[in-house]
């Protein structure tokens, strides 16, 4: 575990003021973070820890919620040490959109073959359910319009199919509660079963005008739920950011180390709490198209192991009362606060690209989320992959720093006199080695590499990286032509997550898309969000837009290097070829 403190509580202008805190606790793949937040949106301490995965065999990914609780536990404990509790007003949870299950009194039940009930989560990137999904997918129900015509198998209805289908007397049959990761968290805070409007409405079907659909479940072999009125996988859902009961319960609070009572937001994704950390962010004086332009002209990237591109369309779309609010320079506000510019549009329906989904995020906005199954994810396996990873390793640790920053300058080392990017001249990745999720929704796609030599060496190792990088940047300008094709209007990218710090990472996106790339002046955007819900829920702003333009704040914008577009726009040639023939060389295979 680790843990940094920093900040003060002097509030804006200089005034001395008690501040008001808020805690943000993100569980993410390989750990729970968790950060105290002031009402300016600074991290004042931090904390993580490491939670156990399983993968008992190929494609089967699961964890636990007792190890994940305990986890949460340590790392709240760890950034309230020294602090005034009084002063903590509010607490969020963010968490992967992983499903786990309980029986009737709330106890876990074994997801797997083993019969292990301590492993009672099926983690997001887990694809056994490939058979139920297709057979979900061939149903062509109507719902599917809503996750861009094809269900990923990492959605929770194929999962929740499997479990049925081949744990039934073990799991399915004594199962009380399946819930979506954020909200099991809620729910152990507060003791409230109540689902947030975020898990339900994108990886469970639900529809926020309309509730759940009978014939969807009926039709896919999952008729229990109806049956009993849903309440095994909820029937009372609320937005993110509400308040939920009567806040933290006493048991909870002894476990967490917060006082009792302080409000407990209803929860979001962990992608989707980045979202709502960076995308309302005050941007004027920047030079960026999207200054005084609706928040539809801005996509929001994720990217961590996987990487998630939330775009939003309104009902109404967010443009800050650029005359009167100026929050980073006084302490209240002395005018209006900032308006959400109420424009009518319709939902947006991206082939390939999950949503529209209303309120998902922000309420009253339709949301597309486009993604990628592994992103920091894949940019391990081919380092770690290569024979010259040791020395690598070696090397990096020789000079105090990680491994991706010793190949960032390594890289630079060895382009000479031509831009970095231009080493990948004969070297090219299709990265889908996972499947596809956006645009193309094809989980049998494949990893491809083009132009290996036989040199394993440092500089082979740094090249592979960069090719890499770029292929998962150029995934990025594919999916955001798609979104452009079906009607949003995308001018900037705000990119936070793990792979955000990495500065050949957000450089390869801004060259490749042609977009700038604006940076969170916290890099723990995902953190500020879950505390944004702590905040909204404490009742301290009106509303979820007010606590996004009072806590999200840009640091840094780097622009692409238009001068390299026509080598760019060249591989991005190469990498769709690359993908037409992989489908072409599977319809060989299949033929006579």
């Amino acid at each position: 575990m680790s843990g940094t403190r920093g900040g003060g509580n002097t509030m804006p202008g200089g005034d001395q003021e008690p501040g008001r805190y808020y805690v943000g606790v993100d569980v993410g793949t390989g750990s729970v973070r968790a950060a105290l937040v002031d009402q300016r949106g600074i991290l004042l301490a931090f904390a993580d820890q490491p939670i156990h995965k399983w993968e008992p065999e190929f494609n089967h990914h699961e964890q636990s919620s007792e190890d994940i609780w305990a986890a949460c536990c340590v790392v709240t404990k760890k950034v309230v040490q020294g602090i005034d509790l009084n002063r903590i007003r509010g607490l969020g949870f963010d968490a992967t959109c992983s499903l786990v299950v309980l029986d009737k009194q709330f106890q876990p039940l074994p997801v797997n073959h083993e019969g292990d009930s301590h492993r009672n989560i099926i983690m997001w990137l887990d694809h056994r359910a490939v058979s139920q999904v297709h057979r979900i997918n061939e149903t062509k129900h109507s719902v599917l319009q809503y996750v861009g015509g094809v269900m990923s198998v990492e959605m929770q209805a194929p999962k929740l199919l499997w479990l049925k289908e081949n744990l039934r007397e073990t799991c399915w049959d004594k199962a009380g509660h399946f819930f979506d990761l954020p909200d099991f968290l809620s729910w152990k805070a507060t003791g409230v079963t109540a689902r947030s409007l975020c898990s339900l409405v994108c990886k469970w079907t639900y529809s926020a005008e309309k509730g759940w659909d009978d014939s969807f479940w009926k039709m896919i072999g999952l008729e229990d739920f109806v049956a009993d009125n849903y309440s095994k996988i909820g029937n009372q859902v609320l937005p993110p950011g509400v308040s939920l009961g009567n806040g933290l319960t006493p048991e909870a609070a002894r476990d967490l180390g917060l006082p009792a009572g302080i409000a407990v937001a209803a929860s979001l994704i962990d992608a989707h709490a980045g979202g709502l950390g960076v995308i309302g962010a005050d941007v004027r004086g920047r030079g960026l198209a999207c200054e005084g332009q609706p928040v539809t002209s801005r996509l929001a990237v994720i990217c961590g192991t996987s990487s998630c591109h939330m775009g939003e369309n309104p009902m109404a779309s967010i443009e800050l009362a650029r005359d009167v609010f100026h929050s980073e320079h006084r302490r209240s506000w002395t005018g209006p606060i900032p308006t959400w510019k109420e424009i009518s549009k319709d939902p947006i329906f991206v082939p390939g690209v999950w949503g529209p989904y209303f309120s998902a995020m922000v309420p009253e906005f339709w949301l597309n989320e486009g993604g990628q199954s592994v992103t920091g994810k894949l940019i391990d396996h081919m380092v770690q992959g290569h024979a010259a990873f040791p020395e690598l390793q070696a090397k990096a640790a020789a000079r105090c720093q990680s491994v991706y920053a010793y190949l960032n300058s390594h890289l630079d080392l060895i382009k000479k006199a031509q831009p970095v990017g231009f080493l990948t001249v004969d070297l090219h990745v299709w990265p889908d080695f996972h499947g596809n999720r956006s645009p193309l929704a094809d989980l049998t796609l494949k990893g491809m590499v083009t132009g290996l030599k036989l040199s394993q060496d440092l500089d082979d190792l740094a090249i592979l990286y960069l090719a890499t990088v770029q292929a998962i940047a150029f995934g990025t300008r594919l999916i955001i032509e798609a979104m452009q094709a079906a009607g949003h209007s995308i001018s900037t990218l705000f990119l936070c997550g793990g792979l955000s710090k990495n500065p050949l990472f957000v450089q390869m996106h801004a060259d490749i898309t042609g977009m700038p790339v604006v940076l969170s002046q916290e890099v723990e955007s995902v953190l500020v969000g879950a505390a944004i819900l702590g905040a909204c829920a404490s009742g301290d702003f009106a509303s979820v837009q007010e606590a996004m333009a009072r806590m999200s704040k840009v640091g840094k914008v780097v622009f692409p290097r238009l001068e390299d577009k026509r080598y760019y726009d060249k591989k991005y040639r190469v990498f769709l070829k690359l993908v037409e023939h992989q489908k072409e060389y599977a319809e060989i295979m299949k033929g006579d």
